[in-house]
């Protein structure tokens, strides 16, 4: 059977932990094809983000033409935007559709990713015409603390891990994947809750990076034995 598209909007992680690389594979694992937007280029790894490199206007429009276009995706997920003009493109393309909105405007490092313009134009333009939003509590704070009934402030699981990187990419996208499929959103939620639940064990003993490891993203089928170790 053909499977339902879901279009992230976001940035990427050259650590592959969030982002755009933790909503493709965690889409993957779910049984729905994704397609991208790049709104932005980051240099970060585990430690925090060293860079951010916003993408022209001109050229995140044309991605997302391209996807709404030919592929018509089922749900959009958005993830960084970096300017508000991008915030503002979203919100007009996008309205009509499954919206999941992860407001990206603090890093799982403590990083600021937003401008107060860019928070302005979340209030003002997306977090309205979004299906849920997926805030955590300093990303809620950040924002007014917006009185909508679709915002669904996320929060750490009972998992003890440092190694959670990625957690509320990797939320909003399975809660994305899950509305595509044809749940209800608090179904859709509580699924996601379970699926990160489920990730977080997988890689809470994970030994990558020096700082705060990725949530995993591998999955039973296509995680590696190594070499001389029982299958």
């Amino acid at each position: 059977m053909t499977p339902p598209v879901v279009v992230t909007i976001a940035g990427s992680d050259s650590g592959g932990a969030a982002g755009i690389a933790a909503d493709l594979t965690t889409f993957a694992a779910l049984g729905v094809h994704g397609a991208c937007v790049v709104t932005a280029v980051t240099a970060q790894d585990t430690t925090g983000v060293r860079a951010v490199h916003p993408v022209p206007l001109d050229v995140v429009a044309a991605q997302l033409d391209a996807v709404l276009e030919d592929l018509d995706p089922a749900a959009v997920k958005t993830g960084m935007l970096a300017t508000p003009e991008v915030v503002r493109l979203v919100a007009e393309r996008c309205a009509d559709r499954l919206l999941v909105v992860d407001p990206v405007v603090v890093a799982t490092s403590g990083a600021v990713l937003a401008s107060e313009e860019v928070v302005r134009a979340y209030r003002e333009h997306l977090l309205p015409v979004a299906t849920v939003s997926t805030p955590n509590a300093e990303e809620h704070d950040a924002l007014g603390r917006p009185d909508l009934p679709t915002v669904l402030v996320t929060r750490g699981g009972d998992i003890p891990t440092t190694n959670d990187h990625g957690t509320g990419c990797t939320h909003s996208a399975a809660l994305a994947s899950y509305l595509a499929l044809g749940d209800d959103v608090p179904t859709a939620a509580a699924r996601a809750d379970a699926f990160v639940a489920r990730q977080l064990l997988v890689s809470q003993h994970w030994r990558l990076g020096r700082g705060r490891g990725p949530v995993a993203h591998v999955h039973p089928s296509t995680t590696p034995t190594h070499r001389g170790a029982p299958a």
